[in-house]
């Protein structure tokens, strides 16, 4: 069984990836990001994306009630219904879903995020917070049925509430629920580069216990993103593949041993 982390950039090859999956043998979950098109959107509604950096040093969206509309329109609505159709058109029978439906991703949300503001340390609550379980029976009924789940936020909090999420973190407690054999993350980049600004520095492998010295290297999002990699493994994940979304054929590439590998 393979996870295949799509990144949400607009500049991921969606067709090539779903050129790929026709051609993958065995179950398959997708987890679709769409941070582009929910930017846009959020511009587009006269609210745009709002980030906050914790004390700890991690950056991530501000999901407020505005905010949770445009991720609502640009993940489950518009980026999801799009994937699906061109799944669909290349005899990929998937299936849409949001962490909310059939409560796919259980999730408990954040009681607040420690942040530094003029000197001050403050809490911001908003509408996120970190996935706990998946719906196991549903994502298996499906792949058990030959479809193809392409999973998306908002997930759903222990109150019924929609919820922002880390697509890492949902990427971790599917592997938990279903042991996939292999992880595929596509993103904007050939991999994980020791130079976050030069294309040229990939670095083709990384040790499992290399991963929590870079996590202390890095910092915004990047450092978010170790964070999750080194969670990933104490869950249970053997292979970890980290390759280039924007290739003619992304999945393949990545399988084949391009970009980065963690083992």
């Amino acid at each position: 069984m393979y996870i295949i982390k799509v990144g949400g950039g607009d500049t991921i090859n969606v067709e090539g990836i779903v050129r790929d999956l026709a051609n993958l043998d065995g179950p398959v979950v997708v987890v679709l990001g769409a941070n582009a098109v929910r930017d846009d959107i959020a511009v587009r509604l006269g609210t745009p994306k709002k980030t906050l950096t914790s004390v700890s040093g991690y950056e991530s969206v501000f999901s407020d009630e505005q905010a949770m509309d445009a991720i609502m329109m640009a993940y489950a609505g518009l980026r999801c219904s799009r994937f699906v159709e061109l799944c669909q058109q290349n005899n990929v029978n998937a299936v849409g879903l949001s962490g909310i439906d059939g409560r796919a991703v259980q999730g408990q949300r954040n009681r607040g995020i420690r942040v530094r503001e003029g000197g001050k340390t403050l809490i911001k609550r908003d509408f996120s917070g970190k996935p706990k379980s998946v719906n196991a029976p549903l994502f298996r009924l499906l792949m058990d049925n030959g479809y193809v789940p392409v999973l998306t936020i908002p997930i759903i909090d222990e109150n019924g509430h929609a919820i922002n999420s880390e697509n890492d973190d949902i990427v971790n407690v599917l592997q938990q629920a279903l042991a996939a054999e292999h992880i595929v993350q596509l993103i904007e980049a050939p991999g994980f580069l020791d130079d976050k600004d030069d294309p040229t520095s990939l670095v083709p492998a990384l040790s499992r216990g290399e991963i929590e010295r870079r996590e202390q290297q890095v910092e915004g999002r990047m450092k978010r993103k170790m964070l999750a990699l080194r969670r990933l493994f104490e869950s249970g994940a053997s292979r970890v593949t980290i390759g280039d979304g924007r290739t003619e054929t992304p999945i393949s590439d990545a399988l084949a041993g391009k970009g980065t590998i963690i083992q």
